[in-house]
């Protein structure tokens, strides 16, 4: 099979973070099965999201575009299936594709899964349990736990295909999204104390008024039904924060335990099938996660627990072991996927392969990336509008703080701020730097290199920002 295309499977799971798998040094359990991928392929260490949110996050991956590209910019704004994608430059030229799970890009006519040969997926959020699925073939519900039937459903696709066939399918979990529902088969796992995050008692001290609006506070925001059981009455404000942050840390941790199981189901159906080998065989998560770090739940925000996304990659027969550091996003990996496969990619994408870096090739590594939220102080987590630019030492954030009109943001503005970080110095981004004099050249070069890759990708600067005085 060397001289065939490669398969590619993507397994992709919703709010997982970097800092909770075990390859990257957790601190709160053990994931051996996506392990296994990142010790027999690459480790990113270094890939980011571009809008650290569910749907945009899918939306970059299967474009290859920015949101203010494909449309999709908050979790309200459908995308336009109809639009180029990785998947349908891979149909084209010959791959069978196919859209397993959580798509959480609209639905409805135009924004139903398109260029699949088969689809079968959940509506919006979906159900952990008896989840229903909408395919051609109309709505359903399949009795049983999410992250087992979408492993079953895709292993069952793959298996109606011949061998020689080449094939592409996304295998999109709704785990470990809110509200956690772990499988009845874990309930006696992470039943131990787990660790605080060092940050876990973050005082908000030197950021801006719009990091301290977001409403995601472990001690304040974890809900009844997150929690499943109210907390012991009595309980001090301080106690009580630790008591949810146990809890919700129980049913997250749990969550995941059962995706790292249907990970290694994956992967040793590709090695009875006798095509691990010869597969590009992808494990990632849309964005990152706060687990109590700053005090917080969710994601959205720049700061780096969030915006970092967990990437492994395994193809044995073309990739050797081994670990990346430099600076990609998910922008990034549709056209790295048809490099893989001898695909041209559609002018339109935006990203830059890295498919080279994969095979040992020169590369010259990106200076920094662009980042932007649009999801402006939407009504559950409150979180501010803002963009920015990391390099591997600086973060420079501007919080525009404003909706722009957009479905999905509420209607209130507010002053524009600035943070900066030095990730090398403060690598928990406790100490925000923007007016320390000794920073001032490094702010004033950021923002001129902010608003020169706005200009490259085509997106525009907020009104309230000046122009850089560098520019």
């Amino acid at each position: 099979m060397s001289g065939r295309r490669p398969n590619i499977v993507m397994i992709l799971t919703d709010d997982h973070a970097a800092h909770a798998i075990s390859a990257y040094g957790s601190q709160v359990n053990t994931t051996p099965r996506i392990d296994e991928i990142a010790r027999l392929g690459r480790r990113f260490d270094n890939c980011f999201a571009t809008n650290s949110l569910c749907s945009p996050s899918r939306a970059s991956i299967l474009t290859g575009t920015y949101s203010h590209v494909n449309g999709v910019t908050t979790l309200v704004t459908p995308i336009d299936a109809a639009q180029p994608s990785f998947v349908s430059a891979l149909r084209s030229s010959g791959y069978r594709t196919a859209m397993v799970g959580k798509w959480h890009m609209g639905d409805g006519p135009g924004h139903d899964p398109q260029h699949f040969d088969y689809w079968d997926v959940l509506i919006e959020q979906g159900e952990y349990v008896d989840p229903q699925f909408l395919s051609e073939s109309g709505l359903r519900t399949v009795p049983g736990y999410a992250t087992d039937i979408i492993t079953d459903l895709a292993l069952d696709w793959i298996s109606s295909l011949p061998v020689s066939q080449p094939y592409c399918v996304l295998i999109y979990h709704k785990a470990p999204h809110r509200p956690w529902v772990p499988p009845p088969s874990s309930e006696n796992r992470f039943i131990e104390p787990i660790p605080l995050p060092p940050t876990f008692g973050d005082d908000y001290a030197t950021r801006t008024s719009s990091a301290r609006r977001a409403a995601m506070r472990i001690a304040e925001h974890l809900t009844l039904e997150d929690l499943k059981t109210p907390p012991p009455a009595g309980l001090p404000y301080e106690q009580e924060a630790l008591w949810k942050y146990q809890r919700f840390m129980e049913d997250y941790l749990r969550c995941v335990a059962s995706v790292d199981d249907n990970v290694g189901r994956v992967t040793d159906f590709l090695r009875e099938r006798g095509e691990f080998d010869d597969t590009v065989l992808m494990y990632a998560s849309d964005q990152g996660f706060f687990l109590g770090d700053h005090g917080w739940f969710d994601k959205r925000f720049m700061y780096e627990q969030s915006l970092r996304m967990p990437l492994v990659l395994s193809y044995p027969r073309k990739v050797s072991p081994g670990v990346i550091g430099e600076m990609v996003t998910n922008v990034d990996w549709a056209q790295t996927l048809l490099e893989a496969a001898g695909v041209p990619a559609h002018p339109r994408m935006q990203g830059r392969s890295f498919w080279p870096l994969l095979r040992g090739r020169d590369y010259v590594a990106s200076e920094g990336v662009y980042y932007r939220y649009w999801e402006h102080d939407d009504v559950f987590h409150k979180a501010p509008a803002h963009y920015g630019y990391r390099t591997t030492r600086h973060k420079l954030i501007y919080f525009y703080n404003d909706g722009l009109g957009i479905p999905g943001c509420g209607p209130d503005t507010y002053p524009p701020e600035w943070e900066l970080y030095d990730l090398l110095e403060d690598p928990a981004e406790l100490r925000n730097v923007y007016d320390d004099p000794a920073y001032a050249d490094v702010r004033e070069e950021l923002k001129a290199a902010m608003w020169q890759e706005q200009a490259r990708l085509g997106d525009k600067p907020h009104p309230s920002q000046p122009r850089p005085v560098m520019l």
